[in-house]
C-alpha cells in the first residue's frame, strides 16, 4: 500500500455489557487492553489514533491522539470512525475495537490486498459474518459517513455494506478477534 495508513482504535463506547467502565481500561491477562491492541497495531500502520469520549487525557498518556466523536452523545463505533477519517492522515484508517487484544500482525496487510483492484473498504469477515468494526476505509470516505450520520444511520455493517465494502476471510484466525466485551468473555 503506498498510500499513508494510519490506525484507529475505537475506544470510545459506554461499556453498557461491561457495567459501564471503560472497556479500554480494562485489565486483561494483567494489563489494560487498551495498551494490548495498541502493541498490536501499531507495527501495522503509520500513525494510531484512539477514539476515546471518556479518560481522554489517560489514553493521551500512551503518547497517540485521542479523539472524541464529533456527533454529540454516544453515538456508537460509526461515530468514532467519523472521527478518525477526518483526522486520519489522507490514505486509509484501519479500525479495530479496544476489546480485541489479538489482532493478528497480518490484518492491514490483507484487507489492503482486498482494495487493490480499486475497492474504498474492506471488512473480516468470519465464517461467512461480516465483524464490522475490523475495516478498512479510504479516509477520503470521511464526508460521505459524516453525510450518512446526519440522515441517521448508526450500524457499521449496514453503511459498509452501502459503500461495497469487500469482505475478507480470516476465518482460519478467528480466535484473533475475540472481543472481551462483558466480564464472561474476560474470564472465560
Amino acid at each position: 500500500m503506498s498510500a499513508q495508513l494510519s490506525g484507529l482504535i475505537l475506544a470510545g463506547g459506554e461499556g453498557r455489557r461491561m457495567g459501564g467502565v471503560d472497556k479500554g481500561w480494562v485489565e486483561y491477562q494483567g494489563r489494560p487492553l487498551i495498551e494490548q491492541v495498541l502493541d498490536r497495531l501499531a507495527p501495522q500502520v503509520s500513525q494510531v489514533l484512539i477514539s476515546a469520549n471518556r479518560n481522554r487525557e489517560r489514553y493521551g498518556a500512551l503518547g497517540v491522539a485521542v479523539l472524541a466523536d464529533r456527533q454529540n452523545g454516544f453515538c456508537g463505533p460509526l461515530a468514532g470512525i467519523e472521527s478518525g477519517l477526518h483526522a486520519a492522515a489522507p490514505g486509509w484508517l484501519l479500525c479495530v475495537p479496544c476489546d480485541s487484544p489479538d489482532l493478528p500482525p497480518n490484518l492491514a496487510q490483507k484487507l489492503a490486498q482486498a482494495t487493490a483492484n480499486g475497492a474504498a473498504a474492506a471488512v473480516v469477515s468470519l465464517h461467512g459474518r461480516m465483524q464490522p468494526v475490523f475495516c478498512l476505509l479510504q479516509t477520503a470516505l470521511a464526508a460521505r459517513l459524516s453525510a450518512d450520520l446526519e440522515k441517521g444511520e448508526r450500524r457499521v455493517g449496514a453503511w459498509l455494506e452501502s459503500i461495497g465494502a469487500r469482505p475478507v476471510d480470516f476465518t482460519d484466525q478467528a480466535g484473533a478477534f475475540k472481543n472481551l466485551n462483558s466480564p464472561d468473555t474476560l474470564a472465560g
